[in-house]
């Protein structure tokens, strides 16, 4: 599973203009899951997010994680990341997991992190979404579990 995540100070998703999720202060991930992704794997994947150092410390070095800083969390299911861009002009997705597969993962994952974190948001499975940020930093990092 592939996390890109990025340290914002606030984040939304709207679907057909209605707004669906909402952070301030924490962390927006697009999450992409591959055809070998197991729940395992989103349970990895979901620790590293909470657990990767990325907000200021005291004295400004990046220290502290979205566990200790008790920010947002909002997960958003982004298809694109499990693109193979190797070669080419055009994408290829022959590594994405079938989408009922990659909607029960990333379903499980926003279970777990809503039954051992808050808050947590999560954009809308299979919507076209308008995702807007406001990046923190800029601080983005590309977090995979196997």
């Amino acid at each position: 599973m592939i996390a890109l995540i990025q340290r914002v100070s606030e984040a939304q998703v709207r679907v057909s203009g209605e707004l669906v999720a909402a952070i301030e202060r924490g962390v927006l991930a697009l999450i992409g899951v591959q055809r070998a992704d197991t729940a395992a794997c989103a349970e990895r994947l979901l620790e590293r997010i909470l657990s990767y150092r990325i907000f200021p410390d005291a004295v400004g070095r990046m220290n502290e994680s979205l566990r200790t800083v008790a920010g947002g969390l909002l997960l958003v299911p982004q298809f694109t990341l499990a693109a193979d861009t190797h070669k080419g002009t055009r994408a290829g997705f022959s590594s994405a997991a079938e989408p009922a597969e990659a909607q029960r993962l990333f379903a499980h994952l926003c279970d777990r992190a809503r039954g051992g974190y808050g808050p947590v948001s999560a954009g809308q499975f299979g919507a076209h979404m308008q995702v807007s940020l406001v990046n923190d930093g800029p601080v983005t990092f590309w977090l995979e579990a196997h």
